[in-house]
């Protein structure tokens, strides 16, 4: 007698779903629907997904609401000019340049050696750098890197870090 392949599942949602375990090697079927059994049919799994993705988009608004307000009243009490590019990158970038400054100065200022009349010429040249895909690409450095990251940007004798351009 062939090992069956349509199995009758009573999730633990209450719902009860024939299953086609075809595809599952006859040695493996009946182990998965015991696993199977212990979990949500696929209508309620996906109606449960939805819910937390909406929580989730609800509460990563709301995040990144708080964020900008933040980078926002950062900016003018810094007196930061505002980020050229679009209206979703200057978004996105504001709130990026004012992590990246706030984090550089604890670990510069606060945790490190600089003083603050070095930090306020680091400040002066975060200043000029306007352009929002800049800070969107510095998301990631390392804080204590932003001095040199500063520098790099501004040099205009050498476009690129390439050495060989």
């Amino acid at each position: 007698m062939a090992v069956k392949k349509f199995w009758t599942i009573d999730h633990a949602c209450g719902h009860t779903v024939d299953a086609d375990l075809s595809d599952r090697p006859a040695d493996r079927r009946a182990g998965y629907a015991r696993w199977l059994a212990g979990r949500d049919c696929p209508d309620c799994w996906r109606a449960s997904r939805a819910e937390a993705t909406e929580a989730t988009a609800e509460w990563l608004a709301k995040q990144r609401a708080t964020e900008q307000a933040e980078a926002k009243v950062w900016s003018e009490q810094y007196r930061m000019p505002p980020l050229e590019g679009t209206d979703r990158a200057v978004a996105w970038a504001t709130r990026c340049r004012h992590q990246v400054v706030s984090a550089a100065y604890t670990a510069l200022v606060v945790e490190g050696t600089t003083s603050e009349a070095e930090w306020e010429a680091i400040e002066d040249a975060v200043r000029l750098l306007t352009r929002a895909g800049w800070w969107l690409d510095q998301r990631d450095a390392d804080p204590a890197d932003l001095p040199e990251l500063l520098d790099a940007a501004s040099a205009s004798d050498r476009p690129t870090e390439n050495p060989h351009f």
